[in-house]
This record gives C-alpha cells, structure tokens and sequence, in this order.
C-alpha cells in the first residue's frame, strides 16, 4: 500500500455489522476505507495508535431543521456550517437539512442556500441534500406547520423546488390524503426522490395506496398522524407493518413513550430510523426560540408552541442511540446502526455510507469506552477532536 494512507488502530472496529477486535483501518487518499484488517496480520509501520476505543461508521441525521441557534430556515452558509460543526461533535457524519412550512419565498431561499452550502462545504458533517417537510400537509395533525402556508399539491411547483434546489432535494414529506398525493409521488419517485408520509389524517387504505405508488416511510412515527387504532391501524399501523417503510422516530422520551418505539423496532426491526427532528435550541439554554414562522418555548429541553404541539426536539444522536439501547435492551451495534446503515439505507446511500466496509466512505467516529465521541472523520478527513476543542464557536443568535 501506497504511504499516502492513514491506519488508524482501535481496541475494536465496527466492520460491517460484526464486531472486530483490535483492528486497524486504513484509509486512501480520497477518503475511502482501503482495509480494515485485525492488528496482528497488520504490516504498516505507521500506525496512529487510537487507543480503547471503538471506531464506529458515523451517524446520519437524515431529518433535522437546527442546533446551537441555527436554523435551516435562516438560509444562510454561516447557520449550516455551524450546525454542521456541532453535529461533527455528536459523532454525525452527514445530516439532511430539513425546511418547514413557511412562505414559498422563505423555502425556496433555504433550498438554494443548502444546495450552495453543499456545493462550497462545510467544515464539520457534510450536508447530504435537502429535506422538504411540508407545506403539503392537512391541518388535523399540523404540528409546528402554520396551516396558512399549507398548498395544493402541483407538479410544476414540486419542479419549482428541485430546481431551486439544483438538484440536492432527496426528500419530501407530504399527506397522502391531499389531492393528487399519488401522481406526486410517482413524479418524485421518477426523479429519484424519496417520499415521506407525515403531518397527515389519512386512512390506513390511502397510505398503502401511497405506498404502492412508491412512497419510501413515515415521518416522525406516532407523531403529526391518524395513530393505530384497532378497527383503524391508520397511518401508524400501515407505516410499521409495509416492508417497504422506513419509519423515523424520535427517541427522546417526550415525543414517544419507550414502550411505543419498543412495538415500532419489533415491527420494524432495521427499518427503524433514528432521527433527531432537532430544532435551534438543541444544546441552547431553555427559553424562547423560532421554528419557522412559531415563537417557541423550550422548557426543560422541550419545545412547545403556544397552542400547545410539540416543536421539534433538543435531541441529539448520542442520546437517541443510548435511549433506546437502554429502552429495548439493544447491543451497542444494534442502536447505532439505527442512527447510522438504517438511514444510509433509506437515503439509498448505504453503498458510500452507514457502516465501515472496504470501499465505503472513511466516515468515522471514535467513541470512548464510556460513550464520549472523541474523533469524528468525515471522508477520511478530521472534523472533530474532543482532545483540541478551540473556543466554542458564536452562536447564529
């Protein structure tokens, strides 16, 4: 092997699914993994000593609006590279930045400033693409989606955001009970974007239609949609039985009891995904805060708006991870690859992305023994060293 590659020695590695114990990865020059290999078979010379650790692929936030003051919708490169840093520190790899309902002029802002951002790079968690949550939402479970901006489904506006978005929108969220939902989702479906179900009263009937029509997930599981009802399994009970569905849910304790993630996982087992659905007051003081076009209060890290819904979270990945690893009585494995294979595979990336293999992307984290993210690479370069943190950053507020 060429000298211009980096092999880093662990006490154990993550490859693939399956646990190697002190073992040594080898990263290429253009940030792939070249070998993971254990130690005693190992002829390099130069080997960074990483020490007892685990090095585990990096988590992907595939749906998250802010953090740390930022805000996607602030549509500015300053606001994603600072979550982008902060996200580096929690051991993410790469997020999808997520819009909410807001004025069309407002998206479209943020849908351009993503694309850019995406473009130039940011310094610490790489931004995936775009996520368009809303405004083709119904009122009955709206959420934190101001029901004034909600829209008529339209081909020509969904080209509208792909063109703004030059390309990088990879999600969309819609209520499949809106006229037109299956047409549109056919036409994204076509465009090789992904189609969430979410914010939405549809009956259990129309969601397998949307399904069939091509339609990837729910969105927040259990939350903003008809829950499962016995006569009715509604949204709820068609998202976690449909083999097909990637179910995003937020593991923080407020926005589901643990015993209601426990049946989603045995439903769905690996089409389990963890989100955060964070939003800018994430690693913030409580107090009051925007989500879109809501003042919102955070009180004990959960964010309210003043009619009383759920506004996001202050969730982080480490947190998701380790709630339900002690939820559902799950390996360390286990939960991570619901943060990390389970959303690569639902963004159709899990070829570059979500587990360490030959090949793939260096998307790395160093994790202590006790559960501290230490290092964060991304394709093969540092992002984040617990060891040599500068002066936190300002805050976009």
């Amino acid at each position: 092997m060429g000298s211009n590659h980096q092999h880093y020695r662990a006490a154990r590695v993550l490859k693939d699914e399956q646990w190697l114990n002190d073992g040594v990865v080898s990263v290429a020059a253009d940030g792939t993994i070249a070998a993971i290999e254990s130690y005693r078979v190992s002829k390099h010379s130069d080997i960074t000593n990483l020490g007892n650790v685990s090095l585990l692929p990096g988590m992907i936030d595939s749906h998250v609006h802010g953090a740390k003051g930022c805000d996607v919708m602030d549509a500015s490169h300053d606001s994603l590279n600072h979550m982008s840093r902060f996200f580096a520190s929690q051991g993410v790899t790469g997020f999808v930045a997520t819009t909410v309902t807001a004025p069309v002029a407002k998206i479209r802002a943020a849908l351009q400033q993503i694309a850019k951002s995406k473009h130039t790079g940011v310094d610490g968690a790489s931004i995936l693409g775009s996520y368009l949550e809303g405004p083709y939402f119904t009122e009955k479970h709206k959420g934190a989606h101001p029901t004034e901006w909600f829209r008529a489904l339209s081909i020509e506006e969904i080209d509208n955001w792909i063109s703004y978005s030059d390309g990088e929108l990879i999600t969309v969220a819609l209520a499949p009970e809106k006229a037109g939902a299956l047409k549109a989702i056919q036409h994204l479906k076509q465009q090789g974007i992904k189609v969430m179900l979410g914010h939405t009263d549809a009956s259990f009937d129309q969601v397998q239609a949307a399904f069939d029509a091509g339609a990837d997930g729910i969105v927040h599981c259990y939350n903003g949609m008809r829950g499962l009802h016995h006569r009715d399994p509604g949204v709820v009970g068609a998202g976690l039985c449909h083999p097909n569905s990637f179910v995003e849910i937020i593991a923080d304790g407020h926005h589901v009891h643990p015993t209601a993630i426990d049946v989603a996982h045995r439903c769905c087992q690996s089409r389990l995904t963890l989100i955060t659905d964070a939003m800018c007051a994430t690693h913030m003081p409580d107090g009051q805060y925007r989500l879109g076009e809501f003042i919102v209060t955070v009180q004990g890290g959960i964010a309210m708006t003043n009619s009383g819904s759920l506004a996001g979270s202050t969730l982080t990945m480490p947190m998701a991870v380790q709630n339900i690893q002690r939820w559902l009585n799950l390996s360390l494995e286990q939960a991570w690859l619901l943060a990390s294979l389970t959303p690569a595979k639902s963004l159709g990336i899990q070829d570059q992305l979500g587990t360490l293999a030959v090949g793939k992307h260096a998307s790395m984290v160093a994790l202590s023994s006790d559960f501290i993210i230490l290092k964060t690479w991304v394709k093969g370069r540092l992002v984040f060293d617990a060891v040599s943190i500068p002066n936190q950053e300002a805050l976009c507020i």
